[in-house]
């Protein structure tokens, strides 16, 4: 039995802190009660193409937004991108990019690959709690996507 069904947003973010502000960002704003938080690109790539500790995940029940750092441990998330785009059940799938970066390469590359928006993470904490508000709303909310499951 897939432990994920009604997964709204993969957050995978090495920075525990930020994580736990984007988190409480939106269910305080009650855009998304499910929420998966996976710290590293090899996890989430385990995650997305149901492998690892996810063999029971079913793959026809994607989140529906996947909110993405580009700094990860073990797997950068330019290969995690790739990865999402070249998996057919998650191809689709908006991805965000949620970066310290605001590196010109840094963008173009994400781009290439197919990335949805890119987004430089806000220093200071109101900031980064409006702007992960922000995206919430915009993608839960407003965003029209295929439907997938």
């Amino acid at each position: 039995m897939d432990p994920y069904p009604d997964l709204e947003i993969l957050l995978i973010e090495d920075n525990l802190n930020d994580a736990e502000l984007a988190i409480r960002a939106l269910k305080k704003n009650n855009l998304a009660k499910n929420i998966l938080h996976l710290s590293d690109g090899e996890e989430a790539l385990d995650f997305i193409c149901a492998k690892g500790n996810f063999t029971d995940r079913d793959q026809a029940k994607t989140p529906k937004l996947i909110l993405l750092d580009l700094k990860l441990p073990k797997v950068d998330g330019f290969e995690v991108l790739k990865t999402i785009r070249q998996h057919e059940p998650s191809r689709l799938i908006p991805v965000v990019i949620l970066s310290s970066s605001g590196e010109e390469r840094d963008i173009q590359e994400c781009y290439r690959l197919g990335v949805n928006s890119y987004v430089v993470k806000p220093v200071a904490f109101d900031a980064f709690v409006e702007t992960v508000y922000n995206l919430g709303k915009y993608w839960l909310q407003s965003n029209l996507t295929p439907t997938t499951n």
